[in-house]
């Protein structure tokens, strides 16, 4: 199976091309749309990082950018996806069927599949997992109650994990963020050739919302 996979650099899209080439699957390209305002189909914080991302996982990018307008979201996506010689596309939807009946419809109209290997996996065993295939995930931005400014720049190790399972017992949210609770960015991974490092980066906070925007990574040897 040769396949794309949609990458945003955080740890659901990773951690999905993880399990597809644990599958044997071959990975052609990365293809990310990356938003010029908020979207609710694609990951807006610390997007333009993918190029390293992708670098990493030794992977071609295929990059389009959008105003964020519904339409013209799917337009861009089956643009990237149009010119790639693969059988699907693999994202990292976990619960989101906004997310995913949209990259169905567009892989429908280019007659290809679209995998999601996370679809409906429980939020902590999910975090779990990735922790136990050596990845490392640092929280970029936050956007729930219970999540301050704290946890920017945060490494999600079994402590925060189960932090996270409590605050999803007092708020709600998902553990996995995938309501836009939280957002990440992966360090490093099986798949990764070399280890991202974050050189400089700026914490914002408003009070309610925050982010960590990383201005420039590094990449350093694996141990």
């Amino acid at each position: 199976m040769k396949v794309a996979v949609l990458l945003s650099g955080g740890k659901d899209s990773v951690y999905a091309a993880f399990i597809a080439r644990q599958w044997g699957w071959d990975i052609s390209h990365a293809v990310v749309v990356r938003p010029r305002s908020l979207s609710w189909m694609y990951h807006t914080d610390n997007i333009h990082l993918t190029a390293d991302v992708a670098r990493s996982m030794g992977l071609p990018l295929v990059a389009r950018s959008t105003h964020a307008r519904p339409e013209e979201e799917l337009a861009e996506l089956q643009s990237a996806l149009a010119g790639l010689d693969v059988d699907g596309v693999v994202s990292g939807a976990v619960a989101s069927e906004y997310q995913r009946t949209r990259i169905e419809r567009v892989c429908h109209s280019l007659d290809i599949k679209s995998f999601t290997p996370l679809w409906h996996k429980d939020g902590r065993q999910l975090l779990q997992e990735m922790l136990q295939a050596g990845f490392a995930i640092v929280v970029v931005a936050v956007a729930a109650e219970g999540l301050g400014g704290e946890w920017l720049g945060r490494v999600l190790d079994g402590g925060a994990v189960e932090e996270l399972v409590g605050l999803h017992g007092r708020y709600g949210i998902h553990v996995a963020g995938e309501g836009g609770e939280y957002e990440t960015l992966v360090l490093d991974c099986p798949l990764y050739s070399r280890r991202l490092v974050i050189e400089h980066s700026e914490k914002r906070w408003d009070g309610s919302r925050g982010t960590l925007h990383v201005d420039r990574l590094e990449t350093q040897p694996k141990p």
